[in-house]
């Protein structure tokens, strides 16, 4: 095959997103690169912001062929995008398929299917360097390999980043995730104690049947209380926080400053000497988060992202969460998927609704192949 279809969206400076589907030249891998056939690509939520960045989806039309996706781009966002006027670029986060041909020094990959995370994996064909792949052992599928990367290095980057700061337990929010629960079995894998918080009674009980010890729903009217009690029971100081707007992490913190400050007698300025951090690493709410600074002066809240975390701990480290992903993908870093769609489905604008919904339970899988 010489030509094959990739996925790119363009914002134009005149103000419209364009996704499309378009035939490109199949590469030849150069030394060190290899090219995979690529058979399976999940649908993250880090991929809507490359995909469709603030564009108005409500007014998105398909053209006739099917192979182009058009909406307006919100007026108020269009400066802030300037770095991405009139360049088609490509998209997908990760995913998994078979290395069909090798440049020199990466032979030994031939025929394997191997993980990939390189920003184009809407694709039929991936170009990359070897070290951009994660092979797996014989027998598996490239559907169980597509999720390798962003949930797994995800969860395991949280517990990762628990034990270099000092903390010993967690807290996270929007806890019935997939990458909630692949968390939940590493917390319970490595003896973490760990707060998962929910926002309906159906996640609370998915997750105690998989072996979650504190689950708190926030929903429910004992939700502060409940809150209050799993924290002490963990003495959990880091957050991590799906949402990102509202008052949630401001909550978490007053709970951890709460429990830590239980005991101080006298005059009691400044709070705990304690730590507690709370770190944003999603956007599920895309309002303004609110702090309401009742929690001392020993606190923090800032941003977590995996490639930073990455760049953080460095390759050989990585490198070893990788490995142990590879080991335990069909276990510990398992992921199920609801339905499976074809690069043509991602356009359609009554499927798009259904993947960015970010309903608990609801996982896509694009087949580039088919």
């Amino acid at each position: 095959m010489t030509k094959a279809l990739q996925l790119f969206s363009e914002i134009k400076q005149s103000g419209a997103l364009e996704v499309s589907l378009r035939e490109v030249a199949v590469p030849e891998p150069a030394a060190g690169q290899v090219l995979v056939r690529m058979q399976a690509a999940p649908i993250n939520p880090s991929d809507m912001w490359p995909l469709f960045g603030p564009a108005e989806m409500r007014e998105a039309k398909l053209s006739d062929d099917g192979m182009a996706l058009r909406a307006p781009v919100l007026q108020s966002w269009l400066g802030a995008m300037k770095s991405r006027w009139d360049q088609a670029l490509p998209v997908g986060n990760e995913g998994a398929g078979v290395v069909e041909k090798a440049g020199k020094g990466a032979e030994h990959l031939l025929g394997k299917t191997v993980a990939v995370m390189g920003g184009a994996c809407y694709a039929q064909y991936c170009c990359v360097p070897m070290h951009s792949c994660l092979p797996h052992q014989e027998g598996i599928t490239p559907r169980e390999a597509a999720s390798s990367f962003v949930n797994p290095l995800t969860a395991l980057g949280m517990v990762e980043t628990m034990r270099m700061e000092g903390h010993t337990a967690l807290v996270h929010t929007a806890a019935a995730s997939n990458l909630g629960q692949m968390l939940n079995r590493i917390c319970i894998e490595d003896k973490v104690p760990l707060v998962n918080v929910v926002r309906k009674p159906e996640q609370a009980e998915l997750l105690k049947a998989q072996g979650a010890q504190y689950v708190v729903d926030s929903s429910l009217e004992s939700y502060r209380k409940d809150l209050y009690a799993a924290i002490a029971a963990t003495g959990a100081t880091l957050a991590f926080d799906a949402t990102g707007g509202g008052e949630l992490a401001s909550d978490i913190l007053a709970t951890m400053e709460a429990h830590l400050s239980r005991d101080i007698k006298g005059l009691n300025t400044y709070g705990s000497d304690t730590y507690k951090q709370v770190y944003l690493y999603g956007a599920l709410d895309v309002s303004p988060t609110i702090l309401r600074r009742a929690y001392g002066m020993s606190w923090g809240v800032g941003g977590w992202l995996l490639p930073r975390f990455i760049a953080k701990v460095g390759m050989e480290r990585a490198a070893e969460l990788q490995q142990r992903v590879a080991k335990n993908i069909k276990t510990t870093f398992a992921s199920q998927f609801t339905e499976e769609i074809t690069l043509k489905d991602m356009l359609k604008p009554e499927v798009i609704k259904r993947y960015t919904e970010k309903k608990t339970g609801t996982k896509f899988l694009v087949n580039p192949a088919i």
